[in-house]
């Protein structure tokens, strides 16, 4: 009988991750997305499920209700609820792994101020910015609606909710990944004179802290949540290779 992958997924490296496993003889992959963008980046093979499980106890049934062998948490570094609830998951005795990107390090030239929260970020900005880029996604927009001095660029993929506070500026609806050249041309066309980001990781939009080094800008950046203290790899290498290891 064939093995049941379930990935929690919703980045880059789910979706590679998907394709390298599905390669493998006598091996089920099922990718679920939390649904949280309209337009997701799905893997090209697999079955892919959209839609929340209900919680910890929700997923727990989920992986015996499907007889799932194996878990691997791929989910963005900021999605610390889905990850928490993994680990409780992994009660039903399922094998378990978080591939967790390094986060980014301030490099000489970098002038970063890290901040633990989004309201920490909004905070940071009242003293010294006017013209910022928010680079954060549509969900925590509302914590930066509140300045009447400052505008404000946010890029997302999808716009926000209706009747969501927004900041007064300009949005632009796009999806990594971004190029150096692009960014510094942003940031120089609409002035900018402070980035906010979270610690995302990865290569996808690590241009924009290129650029704001490149460029003398500084950049508020909001540190990663906690996440559980599970056993871990780095990439998708190192993914694979526990895959190949559990099988």
């Amino acid at each position: 009988m064939k093995k049941r992958l379930l990935i929690l997924g919703g980045t880059g490296d789910a979706a590679e991750l998907a394709v390298r496993a599905s390669q493998i003889a006598d091996l089920e992959v099922i990718t679920s997305l939390a649904g949280c963008t309209k337009q997701p980046s799905t893997p090209k093979t697999g079955t892919v499920r959209i839609g929340g499980f209900g919680g910890a106890a929700g997923l727990a049934a989920y992986l015996l209700d499907r007889a799932i062998d194996l878990l691997i948490d791929a989910t963005h570094p900021f999605a610390a609820r889905i990850s928490f609830n993994a680990v409780a998951a992994a009660q039903c005795q399922v094998p378990h792994l978080m591939l967790v990107r390094p986060a980014w390090e301030a490099v000489e030239g970098d002038r970063w101020m890290e901040v633990e929260s989004h309201p920490a970020a909004a905070r940071a900005l009242s003293q010294q910015s006017k013209r910022v880029f928010l680079t954060i996604g549509r969900q925590e927009l509302a914590a930066f609606a509140g300045f009447d001095s400052i505008w404000c660029l946010m890029r997302a993929i999808d716009p926000p909710a209706l009747n969501t506070p927004v900041p007064k500026g300009k949005l632009l609806l796009d999806r990594g990944p971004f190029t150096l050249e692009n960014e510094r041309k942003l940031l120089l066309e609409y002035q900018i004179d402070t980035i906010v980001s979270k610690n995302s990781g990865g290569d996808a939009t690590y241009a924009k802290i290129v650029a704001a080094r490149q460029l003398g800008i500084p950049v508020v950046m909001v540190r990663r949540p906690p996440i559980p203290d599970v056993e871990q790899v780095a990439d998708v290498a190192g993914a694979f290779s526990w895959l190949i290891q559990q099988l």
